[in-house]
């Protein structure tokens, strides 16, 4: 059980967390929830000891154990399975302490150094830690590579593992889906389920909350309240305790109603039975849940697009290829009004390529690309969030994209993302990565786009900001191609899923909870084909192996046969060397002496001629294989 009585936290002058009073059980598995700066990571700083409370009492147990992600990023020549192993600094240690006593040839110490492994489970400690990584998707091949290796979002998969190897009570976890995808985020929901310790965690990916979360802790207003259910759970709680508050009321209800007329339009059109009902059950849910982000500081709506045409992009038998690899062949495809496609598939299918093909980027394409001429894209992917000018502010590129606007309306429009008061003059170069994305959000929404194209736009963007960008999804009139890992965000927002694999790009008629079981079948099975092909490999290895050694064996027992004779000949002339060593052998004549010299002579030229044969058949053999030959 760990305690907080009366915790206050600052960071600088400014009070992040007043007054907390609450308490942590074994095994509980807690989402830490609340807007971005309010104190969430350092209140797992606090339980890592890398913050002091400047008011109150942490208790927490005596030898308790606890693993956390380290954010910086590491580097080393050291393998990605050996960094993954230094997780367990127990493990390391018993583990130097066991090479020490071997060194020393100390079996008494050896002895106990070995027990202690057995009971820290080291002898499987390779094994846990190439599991992990094959779970967070690196490839059997890439985990003896060097970590400076691997990319910045490989590097934090890694540091992710690292935690994982820790054995621990209690694992704190700062948003650790930032860098994976479906499959690895849902590998690693199947691993946090199985965990015995105590979990606490921050994420913006509701569904992961959800999956996870036995209570939710959420900040607000320098005051944490506990809240016992999941994610939704939660929402449902708060959205019921705000439609008792009666200064909110007419607010939220005329959140619901907007939302409710538009479930309404939509059933009556709805054309497919089956995803106009996955589309409605989960409309309806976002007006439920409504009035638990009616306090958020994000709220924004695309306004009515000026043009709408059809079709708006008529794509026939496209194919694409990068660096002369074709990537997706005969792609057909055409763009309505009011479409709503969620691209799905494995990493590296193709899913940003093909929208970039869509945003009329530099794509190497064939065939018959007809665009609307009053077509307007509007195109989120996050290497746009680093193409924003260090030197401007919200203000300044929004004044940039319309020079005739007036300040007060732009200042007004950019509230509805967060950037009030100074913020929207505030400097590009101070932002965080949840800033730029809102900022690259809000110049797209400015700009009126009629067909919408987005590639992860919810990396950066907390669960109050991902619903408002939910929310003006639903009422956008023009089209939207989406990709995305966050499941809420496709089941809301996607009526239409287009499979993207094996080169082609295809309708998928499941759901999309069909889909993560497809999609978790599939890289299980993508995995076991390399096993099998790497299985192959060292079965013809060992074939060859097998070959070379038969045909060195007569080689091998030539040499033997060398080896044997040269040992004869050396007894032969020790014993020569000791009868001409007796002086009696003088005195006799010289018949002996001659007899034995003469014979010396010949035995040390045979010697000669098996000692050179010797050195020939062991380059032979050395040549042949890198098996040291039998001596």
């Amino acid at each position: 059980m760990i305690s907080f009585e009366h915790i206050d936290i600052r960071r600088g002058s400014r009070l992040l967390l007043s007054d907390i009073n609450q308490t942590l059980f074994a095994r509980q598995r807690v989402g830490l929830v609340g807007a971005n700066g309010c104190g969430k990571s350092s209140l797992l700083a606090l339980l890592t000891q890398e913050l002091e409370a400047d008011q109150g009492l942490l208790s927490t147990p005596k030898q308790l154990r606890i693993a956390h992600v380290a954010q910086h990023t590491p580097s080393g020549q050291g393998s990605a399975l050996d960094f993954v192993q230094d997780g367990d600094t127990h493990l390391r240690n018993i583990q130097k302490n066991l090479q020490q006593a071997m060194q020393a040839d100390d079996q008494v110490m050896v002895a106990q150094w070995q027990e202690a492994m057995e009971l820290a489970d080291g002898f499987t400690a390779e094994t846990r830690a190439a599991r992990l990584l094959d779970g967070l998707g690196f490839r059997p091949a890439e985990i003896t590579k060097p970590v400076e290796h691997f990319s910045g979002g490989w590097r934090m998969r890694l540091n992710l593992a690292q935690a994982l190897m820790c054995p621990s009570e209690l694992l704190l976890l700062d948003e650790p889906t930032n860098h994976l995808d479906l499959p690895a985020v849902l590998w690693l929901e199947s691993w946090l389920k199985r965990y015995t310790g105590t979990l606490l965690l921050i994420s913006h990916d509701r569904e992961f909350l959800d999956a996870l979360a036995t209570d939710v802790w959420h900040i607000d207003r320098q005051t944490l309240r506990s809240w016992h259910g999941n994610y939704s759970a939660f929402e449902q709680q708060r959205a019921e305790q705000m439609r008792l508050h009666n200064a909110a009321w007419k607010k939220q209800q005329h959140k619901v109603v907007h939302l409710q007329q538009f479930i309404d339009r939509f059933r009556a059109k709805a054309s497919k039975a089956r995803q106009a009902q996955s589309r409605i059950k989960a409309l309806q849910k976002l007006a439920q849940i409504a009035p638990a982000h009616i306090d958020s500081p994000f709220s924004f709506e695309f306004k009515a697009c000026d043009a709408l045409p059809h079709p708006m992009l008529d794509l026939r038998q496209v194919s694409l290829s990068y660096n002369e690899q074709f990537i997706l062949h005969d792609v057909r495809l055409v763009l309505q009004p009011g479409d709503r496609i969620g691209l799905i598939g494995p990493n590296g299918a193709g899913k940003s390529t093909l929208i970039k093909l869509l945003a009329q980027q530099d794509i190497e394409a064939s065939g018959e690309i007809l665009i609307a001429e009053k077509l307007r894209i509007g195109y989120f992917a996050q290497h746009q969030l680093e193409l924003l000018q260090a030197d401007d502010s919200p203000l300044g590129l929004l004044q940039k994209l319309s020079p005739a606007a007036d300040e007060q309306s732009l200042r007004d429009y950019l509230g509805g993302f967060g950037f009030v008061a100074d913020q929207a003059l505030a400097r590009v170069e101070h932002f965080s990565g949840g800033e730029r994305a809102r900022l690259v959000l809000a110049s797209i929404v400015w700009q009126q786009p009629n067909l919408l194209l987005l590639d992860e736009p919810t990396n950066h963007l907390d669960l109050d900001m991902r619903e408002a960008l939910t929310e003006a999804l639903q009422m956008f009139s023009g089209a939207v191609v989406l990709v995305s890992h966050d499941r809420h965000l496709l089941r809301s927002c996607a009526e239409q899923l287009l499979l993207v694999d094996d080169g082609k790009v295809s309708e998928y008629q499941g759901s999309l909870d069909d889909y993560s079981d497809w999609l978790l079948k599939k890289v299980k099975s993508n995995r076991s084909s390399e096993d099998k092909s790497k299985g192959h490999e060292k079965k013809q290895q060992r074939q060859a192996s097998a070959q070379r050694r038969k045909q060195r064996q007569p080689l091998k027992n030539k040499l033997k046969k060398t080896e044997s004779r040269l040992q004869q000949l050396e007894t032969s002339l020790l014993a020569i060397d000791k009868q001409l060593s007796d002086p009696q052998l003088y005195q006799d004549g010289h018949d002996s002496l001659t007899e034995l010299t003469q014979k010396k002579s010949a035995l040390q030229q045979q010697q000669e001629q098996l000692e050179e044969d010797w050195l020939n058949l062991s380059e032979a053999l050395d040549t042949d294989s890198s098996e040291p030959a039998d001596r």
